[in-house]
């Protein structure tokens, strides 16, 4: 599978990944899907600490035992859990991530991290010390490097603007079109990665999403998506399949360096795995699917 270099860093990695948060909380079978996708050339896998409660990390770190070496390993700080509280808290601060990072890595079983993202983020926190966090724990070697997980355009810019990160995780689609205005623009200027959650908008875009799409997606209502997603069908002609036709669309801008669909099967993880092999679209094909799609801009999250 080809790797693509993740910004200005020493890490190369799969152009199709693996989003671990639908793994499931069976060990048995959560391990077996993570080994299959390193059988299948899948090296980048992404976790976060908030996933079942640190369990996710725990599967993976289990998964990866005896392979490490082979693996780029992501995982996420930033949501913090009170004993005796309901939910998550948020804290992006210094103390915090050098405490939290430490569990990480108990439950990821290495002792290091390969890419330390910060789960969220908004203009309110304390961003020139969550910086430091991560520089800090760069330089104690306990990460390689450090990105941001974040859909809100204007903390890209000032993480863009004042910190070292190599990625930005975005989600991005056919179906999301809102990072080519603001963010891909800038990312690629700057030798920055987009890390691609969502490629297949919650399974819409692949060739069962039928009923999916009838529940509508962010901008495009529940009647008119099941028609948008007929017409994206057609575009994908014969020979095409639509899963990996939404696949090969993320992957198309040169800022992007791996997606990172999720997968609950075998049988899942192997038709996103085969994408990589898919031929990549032609300019014709893009031009398609973007009248098909919306160009839609970020609202809310800023």
């Amino acid at each position: 599978m080809k790797k693509n270099r993740l910004g200005q860093s020493d890490l190369f990695i799969s152009e199709v990944g693996l989003g671990c948060m639908s793994l499931g909380t069976e060990e048995k079978r959560a391990v077996e899907l993570v080994r299959r996708a390193l059988d299948l050339g899948v090296t980048f896998l992404d976790t976060a600490d908030l996933y079942d409660e640190g369990r996710n990390e725990e599967l993976v770190g289990k998964a990866v035992r005896g392979r490490r070496s082979e693996v780029v390993l992501a995982t996420k700080v930033g949501n913090r859990r009170v004993p005796g509280q309901e939910g998550w808290t948020w804290d992006p601060s210094k103390a915090y991530i050098k405490s939290a990072v430490k569990d990480s890595l108990k439950r990821l079983r290495t002792d290091y991290i390969d890419l330390y993202q910060l789960h969220g983020g908004t203009l309110e926190d304390p961003i020139d010390e969550t910086i430091e966090a991560f520089e800090e724990l760069k330089e104690e070697g306990l990460i390689r490097h450090y990105g941001i997980s974040s859909i809100r355009p204007n903390v890209i810019r000032e993480y863009v603007k004042r910190s070292g990160i190599v990625s930005v995780m975005s989600q991005y689609s056919i179906l999301d079109r809102r990072p080519e205005e603001e963010v891909l623009p800038l990312l690629e200027d700057k030798g920055i990665s987009l890390i691609a959650r969502g490629p297949v908008a919650r399974g819409i875009l692949t060739a069962s999403g039928e009923e999916k799409a009838a529940q509508g997606y962010l901008d495009y209502s529940p009647e008119e998506l099941p028609q948008v997603r007929r017409q994206l069908l057609e575009a994908a002609g014969p020979g095409r399949d639509p899963g990996h036709m939404a696949i090969r669309y993320a992957l198309s801008h040169p800022a992007v360096a791996a997606v990172i669909p999720g997968a609950s099967s075998l049988e899942q993880l192997a038709h996103n795995a085969e994408a990589a092999a898919a031929v990549p679209l032609s300019a014709e094909e893009l031009e398609e699917i973007r009248r098909i799609s919306k160009a839609s801009r970020y609202a809310q999250h800023r």
